[in-house]
């Protein structure tokens, strides 16, 4: 019972010591001392931080990334289902079908609701009457 573990154990003992080692010898070369102010500083894309690190966003930015990465995944599931297509027949073609059909609803809803949007229409509306007429 005991030997069916030997490989794990090996497996184990090997890994925690290739990173005991990893760590030990990045402990003894990196330079040791003081940094200086801009080692501390925050990288943003080789500009100067202008304003503070915590500040707020506004939610649609997650919520238009969440909705891209949705669609991304879902887009990479058809890509095996081509691969086949040919192989499977008709089958295929309806379940591929079935498939898109859903993203495309899940498409109209997110549509529909304006989260594809970056400023609501009901904000436009208000902005539109809050406007001085200028005829």
């Amino acid at each position: 019972m005991l030997a069916s573990f030997i490989g794990v154990l090996v497996f184990l003992a090997v890994g925690t010591g290739t990173l005991m080692v990893v760590l030990l010898l990045a402990r003894l070369l990196r330079p040791k001392g003081t940094y200086s102010a801009d080692k501390y500083a925050t990288y943003e894309c080789g500009e100067e931080p202008q304003g503070p690190a915590w500040i707020q966003f506004n939610v649609r930015f997650y919520v238009f990334a969440l909705i891209f990465i949705i669609f991304d995944v879902e887009a990479i599931f058809l890509f095996p289902w081509a691969v086949v297509f040919k192989a499977l027949g008709p089958f295929a073609f309806f379940e591929g079908l079935i498939f898109i059909v859903i993203l495309i609803v899940g498409l109209a809803y997110v549509w529909r609701k304006g989260d594809l949007e970056w400023v609501k229409p009901e904000n436009l509306r208000a902005t539109k009457s809050e406007m001085p007429d200028r005829s």
